[in-house]
């Protein structure tokens, strides 16, 4: 009779889950903890993604509703050194030139406001004073918050109109045709409040006055100090390169153009840089997880000698031994992984719905974190599961 050559069992997917589970359902608080550097360090991961790209498609929204083609004109230095100034006439210049679609300015006033005339006229709060066209606010595509902006009338008198920062140092929340001012030595009626504009920050800590009564009260000179204008998209670099000469033909080198969106564009730059900064802070958690996860599964080879011995003598192979331990680790890290992903999904739409921003969570960051998860958890568990592939069955019962 010919010897029948006996061929091991194969481990189906299901059973394979169930036997490499078992460790993970007998020691549960175990499993938690050694799961949780996994979840941790995923969850820093995927929130610092999610929060960055929340960040940057609230940017972009912001771009696109301010606009990409606002240009700002200010003097420079001379050739001594000295600040420079912009002619009177340079308003109508740059209006004059093709692409252009409008144009507005504002000019430096030598004055300080206060809330009364009690405080120091010292103490101004960091707030400037500017005298401001009545389009001012039209081409910077500001919003009032209460009250109404400079026109026609309120530009000849004593009216002026506080930007964001500035209103709220000064206390005011509201405009009122009853509340004044203490500027440039006499009471400026508050006839409008601003609300924050992101492309013209200055703005915002500035008190505006019209150009009329600011020449004739505050001894203004009517020189612009900032003149903005906006142009056709197409044309932004072109205008951007005739606006020195065509803003004082005289002395162009002594002009300044610069694109505010270019600064707000900037911020996704620095929010890249301190994205790396997290990301390899949550690649370490990861990394610490990974080691607490092999060191688990070193010490569940140990302790779990005599059912190594056992399956062994019942005819279990090294590889399907080793195939057990190692569908533990990855069972461990994956469901670390998925704790995690929720995790930092979750702190993501958090903290990008208190900012009033789209929650935006990439579904790559989600994959990647797991997939990263699945990477560490193969790598803890290769060695314990070598280990205890090479025990020999008499020697791990005979340890018991």
């Amino acid at each position: 009779m010919s010897a029948v050559a006996l061929v091991p069992a194969r481990l189906a997917p299901a059973d394979l889950l169930r036997v490499g589970s078992v460790g993970l359902r007998t020691r549960r608080l175990r499993t938690a903890l050694s799961g949780l550097g996994i979840a941790l360090g995923i969850a820093a991961m995927v929130s610092v993604l999610g929060i960055s790209a929340s960040s940057r498609a609230d940017l972009l929204a912001q771009l696109d509703r301010l606009g990409t083609n606002l240009l700002t004109v200010t003097p420079g230095q001379t050739l001594f050194g000295e600040d420079a100034s912009l002619p009177e006439e340079s308003v109508g210049m740059i209006g004059r030139i093709g692409p252009v679609e409008s144009v507005s300015a504002t000019g430096n006033v030598s004055a300080s406001i206060r809330r009364t005339d009690l405080i120091p006229e010292s103490e101004t709060g960091g707030i400037s004073v500017k005298a401001a066209r009545t389009d001012l606010l039209r081409v910077l595509g500001g919003t009032v918050r209460s009250g109404r902006f400079l026109d026609a009338a309120t530009s000849r008198y004593p009216a002026v109109v506080l930007g964001s920062v500035a209103a709220e140092r000064l206390g005011i929340v509201r405009a009122d045709p009853s509340l004044l001012v203490f500027l440039g030595g006499q009471w400026f009626t508050v006839v409008g409040v601003l609300d924050s504009m992101p492309l013209a920050p200055e703005i915002d800590r500035s008190a505006l006055v019209g150009f009329d009564v600011a020449e004739s009260v505050l001894g203004f000179s009517g020189s612009p100090s900032t003149i903005y204008t906006r142009s056709a998209d197409e044309a932004v670099e072109a205008v951007r390169a005739v606006l020195p000469a065509t803003a004082n033909p005289a002395n162009p080198e002594e002009v300044r153009v610069s694109r505010p969106s270019d600064a707000l564009a900037a911020k996704t730059a620095t929010d890249d840089a301190f994205t790396a900064l997290f990301l390899g802070l949550g690649a370490v958690a990861l990394l610490v997880g990974g080691v607490g996860i092999a060191n688990v599964m070193v010490i569940s080879v140990l302790e779990r000698r005599s059912e190594i011995g056992l399956r062994r003598a019942l005819g279990a192979t090294r590889g399907q031994v080793r195939l057990q331990f190692l569908s533990e680790s990855l069972l461990l890290s994956a469901l670390g992984g998925l704790a995690g992903a929720g995790l930092g999904a979750a702190v993501t739409a958090g903290y990008a719905t208190s900012r009033s921003w789209t929650v935006v969570v990439p579904v790559a960051a989600l994959g990647g974190a797991v997939g990263a998860a699945l990477v560490i958890g193969a790598v803890a568990g290769l060695y314990p599961a070598m280990r205890a592939a090479r025990l020999s069955p008499t020697d791990a019962l005979r340890s018991v």
